[in-house]
């Protein structure tokens, strides 16, 4: 049986003071939550101050990107042993915002997964199509090609990743893929890393959904066979909706 994860994206989103503030908001909202796991994922200037508000409580920290080298000459960017020092448990790694706007490819989603893992960090690797593609009839060839280009020659660590399915047009745009769409694409995820793993590896890894999930359409999403949680942008900005979007997990 797959625990489910719910995890929030913050995005470009709240200021330390901010975060640490929202962190306490949903820490005491999901306290009594042992079924699902819980992640917050704020901006790397955010990451001390709610590691520390996360401290003893079953709220995980994550971060929103890495960078495939341990160090060097690469301004701006975030190394793996950088996050693990902080308190960091997981990471978002490809998700549809770095590839549109910051020429992420499958290549290095490929390389920061694998960074990711040898420093002990839990990517959370984003998958999904454009409205384009999908209308052109591309959905199909565009996960599998992201699936199996972005996880490529991880081996047994294979079975640490989680998958985030993010149909591109449905982010932060109020349009979601119905529930019967969404298992859809999560059926042919979890094919598709059946096809590129071992026994019942691909049975065990969880695939969540990352398309305008709200507490309205929570339950009905994650109660299909093959959603196991969901990556939350707009509505993981207030503790309560969040909160209610974990609950609607258990």
């Amino acid at each position: 049986m797959r625990t489910k994860i719910v995890a929030g994206n913050w995005k470009m989103n709240k200021t330390a003071s901010e975060a640490a503030a929202l962190v306490e908001g949903i820490k005491a909202e999901v306290a009594g939550v042992t079924k699902v796991e819980v992640v917050v994922c704020p901006p790397f200037t955010d990451l001390k101050e709610a590691a520390a508000a996360c401290a003893g409580s079953n709220v995980a920290l994550g971060a929103q990107n890495v960078h495939w080298e341990a160090s060097g000459a690469f301004t701006g960017e975030i190394s793996a042993a950088m996050l693990k020092d902080l308190g960091v448990t997981y990471v978002i790694i490809g998700h549809s915002e770095r590839r549109q706007y910051f020429g992420e490819t499958d290549e290095t989603v490929n390389k920061r997964t694998k960074a990711a893992l040898a420093a002990g960090l839990i990517p959370i690797v984003c998958v999904g199509e454009t409205l384009a593609e999908r209308d052109a009839g591309q959905m199909e060839a565009v996960v599998v090609r992201q699936t199996k280009l972005g996880l490529e020659g991880l081996g047994a660590d294979l079975k640490k990743v989680v998958i985030a399915y993010e149909p591109v047009w449905a982010i932060g745009t109020g349009r979601t893929a119905s529930p019967a769409q969404a298992q859809e694409v999560h059926a042919l995820i979890r094919r598709t890393l059946a096809e590129i793993s071992c026994g019942d590896t691909a049975n065990t890894i969880r695939i969540q959904y990352g398309g305008s999930m709200k507490p309205e359409n929570a339950k009905e999403l994650m109660s299909q066979p093959d959603i196991d949680g969901g990556l939350i942008g707009g509505a993981a900005l207030k503790a309560d909706s969040f909160a209610a979007i974990v609950k609607a997990g258990v």
